[in-house]
């Protein structure tokens, strides 16, 4: 049984000592013992409550959970008036989290937002209800801009939340709590403000609907106080990362149910249990199949959080994971009030002899209508008997209708097929058919299941560059064309490297394994080539631009982003250098690094059609302390580099660059 302990939370626990690819005593779900004595501080902040193995349990099982929850809601005076404010939030099933400049939400040619084709790309899941619009982290750091900056710079931001919103899609900023080295927010009069106020001052600009809280499961007062309904505010959704505690449902409407490790029979969502308006968006962020988490929300009646680049790695959906969610979420977009309303009891609606076959039932009931959620947590497709026989009575008589609403057909006895590791929907009506069920029946009829479990792996190509068109001056460092042997110094992050997925199928990977430094050795075929012994000067971008000569002309150049550096080096017949060209001319006595230096750009840039990404060179003179989430500062060597997500704010006082030529044949390298 886990235990929350004062003053420690062991989600953040390190995990060097334990197995990544086995969930952790906090992962788990919590037992419930046979006399249902649980103790406050372990049920207020359980994930999931454990299901007893043997059908005969569940009965007792069902009562010592509901009178948890009925006691905690007593015993912590729990208040919804916060769902009521936000009545949509209970609604928001199906949610995303996309980088700003994901390339299915940003055209880097037109340099605009592209709602419509975002969208386009999760139809297949059933739509979108919600989406969080990530935008600093990994870049934050890299010069003194604060998270509300990263939100406050970027061009038309403001019309794309409301090009989503029209389309029916609620947006949710994200907060960073750990951003405290960076400028710190004032008004207009200089005063000092809270981050509750700060970032109340952005979502009212951008006009969004919710909050997402990075690394917090629940906000402090002060934060609460503005993000809650006044007369002068509207109310803002609160979505924390992971579970929500009971004292905090009250105010917090959403949450991530993150890393939640499922019993075999399914178990109960906690905070689902203590308030059935509570959301739930179920996410394992690393993981290449998805059965679990979505049996999980099937079987509870909440949402899923479908996250493919976990910033800016691809862990796409496979074909059989989408097309569950998106027979997942038509069902319960139409049943709705059932799930949210209706009385639900867990571990009913299967036949007891069902869960031999590994399948498992949860019911529903609204009046005249009950749904049954089944899942299948086997390796094989189950056909039976499966739907209890008590539910409709004599199923296809005038006193009782059943359909299956995943599959799309109309049952005439108690047998149900399941897909491997899937789903199956029954409403049984007692009565007059409600409106909705029809429509959800035909779609579900046209809609087959797909089987296809493959990940859809996408390659993170290089970006081909054009070669230069002009000569190398004569201080250029000439390098030899030849393989070499380079090692590579970067620090692991969720980023990645190269686009490479640096966690598969783990468990919340945490320092020191999150942060640590990996080095590599790598095999680099180089041309002829000259690279610059010095960067460019502010002097020659000011001259570049038509701009007044700047306070320190010789001072290396900075905010100027990558497409604008190539065109600099193009107008003089140059390109810029790839990191391997880089690390290769900086071993040459002449290479220059004026402090305070900055990064620089190469050519080094890859895209999987999802995200893009450039390595930088050299460090920077800027360091920016307070947390590891900060991008890399301070003056690096040479085999360290930087993978950077591009972003439309790149233009920062720590990126400069420097020119490289390619070399005619004929050329003597020396």
């Amino acid at each position: 049984m886990t235990v929350q302990l004062a003053g420690h939370d062991p989600d953040e626990a390190a995990t060097n000592t334990l197995d990544p690819l086995v969930p952790r005593p906090i992962d788990r779900a919590t037992i419930v013992p046979a006399d249902g004595v649980v103790d406050a501080a372990t049920f207020d902040v359980a994930k999931i409550l454990a299901a007893p193995d043997d059908p005969a349990d569940w009965p007792a099982w069902r009562d010592a959970i509901r009178a948890l929850a009925a006691d905690a809601r007593e015993r912590l005076d729990h208040d919804d008036a916060a769902y009521d404010a936000v009545p949509w939030a209970s609604r928001c099933r199906t949610a995303a989290q996309i980088w700003l400049w994901d390339e299915r939400l940003y055209d880097w040619h037109a340099r605009r937002f592209t709602p419509d084709r975002l969208l386009a790309a999760y139809d297949d899941v059933g739509g979108l209800d919600g989406l969080v619009l990530w935008h600093a982290y990994p870049c934050i750091g890299i010069d003194g801009r604060n998270q509300f900056d990263w939100y406050r710079d970027v061009p038309g931001l403001r019309e794309l939340v409301a090009d989503l919103q029209a389309r029916g899609v609620r947006v949710f900023v994200d907060y960073n709590p750990w951003d405290t080295g960076t400028r710190r927010e004032t008004d207009a009069a200089g005063r000092a403000l809270s981050d509750g106020e700060a970032l109340r001052r952005t979502a009212d600009a951008l006009g969004v609907d919710g909050v997402f809280l990075d690394t917090l499961k629940h906000a402090d007062a002060d934060f609460l106080r503005w993000m809650g309904a006044t007369d002068e505010q509207r109310p803002l959704a609160l979505e924390g990362e992971s579970r929500a505690p009971n004292e905090r449902l009250r105010d917090h409407v959403v949450s991530w149910a993150q890393w939640f490790a499922d019993s075999e029979a399914p178990g109960v969502m906690r905070a689902r249990l203590v308030e059935r308006r509570h959301m739930l968006h179920s996410v394992r962020r690393w993981n290449r199949q998805h059965a679990e988490e979505l049996q999980s929300s099937w079987m509870n009646g909440v949402g899923v959080l479908v996250w493919d680049a976990v910033f800016g790695v691809w862990v796409g959906w496979n074909a059989r994971d989408r097309s569950t969610l998106r027979r997942m979420a038509r069902v319960q977009r139409a049943a709705h009030d059932v799930l949210e309303s209706g009385e639900w009891t867990p571990l009913a609606g299967a036949t007891s002899t069902a869960a031999a076959d590994g399948v498992y039932g949860s019911t529903f009931r609204l009046g005249d209508v009950t749904l049954v959620t089944l899942v299948n947590r086997a390796d094989v497709d189950g056909e039976g008997a499966y739907l209890a026989p008590e539910l409709a009575g004599p199923i296809g008589t005038d006193a009782a209708a059943a359909w299956d609403v995943t599959a799309g057909t109309r049952l005439d006895g108690t047998t149900v097929r399941i897909p491997a590791h899937g789903i199956a929907g029954v409403v049984v009506v007692h009565g007059d058919e409600p409106a909705w069920l029809a429509p959800l029946v035909a779609a579900a009829a046209a809609d087959p299941h797909e089987a296809d479990a493959t990940f859809p792996a996408r390659d993170a190509a290089l970006v081909p560059h054009a070669r230069s068109t002009g000569a190398a001056p004569a201080d250029a460092i000439r390098i030899r064309p030849g393989t070499r042997t380079h090692t590579i110094e970067w620090r692991r992050r969720e980023t990645g490297l190269e686009g490479e997925a640096p966690y598969v199928e783990e468990w919340k990977p945490l320092p020191p394994r999150l942060h640590d430094v990996q080095r590599h050795e790598r095999t680099v075929t180089l041309g002829a080539v000259a690279v610059a012994a010095q960067p460019v000067t502010a002097g020659e971008l000011a001259d570049w631009r038509g701009e007044p000569a700047p306070a320190e002309p010789h001072a290396a150049a900075t905010r100027i982003d990558l497409d604008e550096a190539r065109a600099f080096a193009r107008d003089r017949g140059a390109r810029l250098p790839t990191d391997a060209e880089w690390r290769e001319a900086a071993a040459d006595a002449t290479f220059a690094r004026p402090a305070p230096s900055p990064w620089e750009w190469t050519e080094t840039e890859r895209t999987d059609g999802v995200t893009r990404r450039v390595l930088l060179v050299g460090g920077s003179g800027v360091v920016v302390e307070g947390s590891d989430w900060y991008a890399d500062g301070g003056p690096q060597p040479p085999e360290r580099v930087l993978s950077w997500l591009r972003t439309g704010l790149d233009r920062s006082d720590a990126i400069g660059l420097r020119l490289a030529w390619d070399l005619p044949t004929e050329e003597t390298i020396r």
